[in-house]
């Protein structure tokens, strides 16, 4: 690498601007030298951008010819330049070069590192700035600066972290709109927790193809229905991945817990006897929905879906209805009783009004489409993550 002096370049009678005509033979290396200084004793505006343009040349048109000594020496006068020449020619010298491979890395430094009328192409194209360089101008430049970067090719993870870290929500957005940028477990865990608080997040984050499918059930709970939908439909989900033996774990805590308190405590006793009794079926929380009676109504589809009552209470309270579709069909139920239990549990949620015919179309069609298989799955998702928020909140409670 070469870096920039701080050298004064010596005055001399001015030269003409050095032209480079294709296809000829570059001047013995002295003669280029000696041009680009003489060059660089005009202050005028065009000088230094008739300077700044040859340069930029002899990078573009003959870089192969160019020897190790002419290389630095245009990389000191450019970089000397830096201090002193208008936005116009840094701006048009950063459009140049930011595509080439052999440009000085510390004059591309430099040209990131400027305002970003200045620095945007270099940012978002140049392949010589590396990622000490990139997460440096993260930390100290602004968020357009961040911006420029956050939709560059070929992110690593250690930048996109610093991203994260340091940019705006505008910043984010385009970092996790950039398909080619990787972003570590840690960091997309995390933004899957701000997409609760963040609409804007939950789009591209559900559509990128490295969420883990655990994460994008996690957001089922707050995302909208459409992309309800896209969470059941398109992340399938591999049953080997799931932790049996910490979700059964998991399930026994929460329900000694469920138990143990409140009103759903006869309920519940009520529901397993008759369970024990075989008495315990479809027929049995359509009724209990009918008469009003929801803790029975919650318990009984706890018990047949194998989940905590408190995860059944917030699927009776789920106003989208997609959640109550998943558990439906997790334990087999005819689509007809579906949409009997679909519009008995919105009419008890909206004091007995009726619902509109589009919103029933609407959860059967999701209904259609779910396989038993998949709405299994995103139960033992739940299931876990379930577990996963109560043992925090017992953490924080302490």
């Amino acid at each position: 690498m070469t870096f920039c002096m701080e050298r004064e370049v010596p005055r001399a009678p001015m030269m003409a601007p050095l032209r480079l005509v294709p296809g000829t033979e570059m001047s013995a290396e002295t003669s280029i030298v000696n041009e680009l200084i003489e060059l660089a004793r005009d202050r005028s505006f065009e000088g230094r951008r008739q300077l700044v343009q040859n340069i930029a040349d002899l990078y573009i048109a003959d870089s192969e010819r160019l020897s190790d000594h002419e290389r630095a020496i245009m990389s000191e006068i450019l970089c000397k330049l830096m201090f002193d020449i208008e936005l116009e020619v840094k701006s048009h010298l950063a459009v140049q070069v930011a595509e080439l491979d052999n440009v000085p890395e510390d004059l591309i430094v430099m040209l990131g590192n400027e305002d970003i009328e200045v620095a945007r192409p270099i940012l978002e194209k140049s392949n010589v700035l590396k990622d000490p360089d990139l997460i440096e101008i993260v930390r100290r430049r602004s968020d357009e600066h961040r911006l420029a970067i956050a939709i560059r090719g070929g992110l690593s993870a250690e930048v996109s972290s610093a991203l994260v870290i340091y940019g705006d929500e505008d910043v984010i957005e385009a970092l996790l709109r950039n398909r080619d940028a990787e972003i570590s477990q840690s960091a997309m865990e995390y933004l899957v927790a701000e997409s609760e608080r963040v609409d804007r997040f939950q789009e591209p984050l559900i559509a990128r193809a490295d969420l883990p499918p655990e994460f994008a059930h996690r957001m089922f709970w707050w995302v909208s229905a459409a992309l309800r939908r896209h969470i059941l439909l398109h992340y399938r989900i591999d049953q080997a991945r799931l932790d049996t033996a910490i979700q059964d774990a998991t399930r026994k805590a929460i329900e000694r817990h469920s138990e143990s308190e409140g009103a759903d405590d006869k309920a519940l006793t009520l529901v397993k006897r008759m369970r024990d009794a075989g008495e315990l079926d479809i027929p049995f929380l359509i009724q209990a929905v009918r008469q009003e009676r929801t803790p029975l109504f919650v318990a009984g589809l706890a018990l047949m879906a194998n989940v905590p009552v408190n995860m059944c209470w917030r699927i009776f309270s789920d106003q989208g209805g997609e959640s109550l579709a998943v558990v439906f069909r997790a334990i087999g139920m005819e689509r007809t009783d579906f949409a009997s239990l679909f519009l008995l549990i919105s009419q008890a949620r909206a004091g007995g009004r009726p619902q509109d015919p589009s919103v029933l179309a609407r959860i059967i069609e999701l209904y259609d489409r779910i396989d038993r298989k998949t709405a299994d799955a995103a139960l033992s998702y739940w299931r876990r993550d379930l577990g996963y928020q109560s043992a925090i909140d017992a953490l924080e409670s302490r």
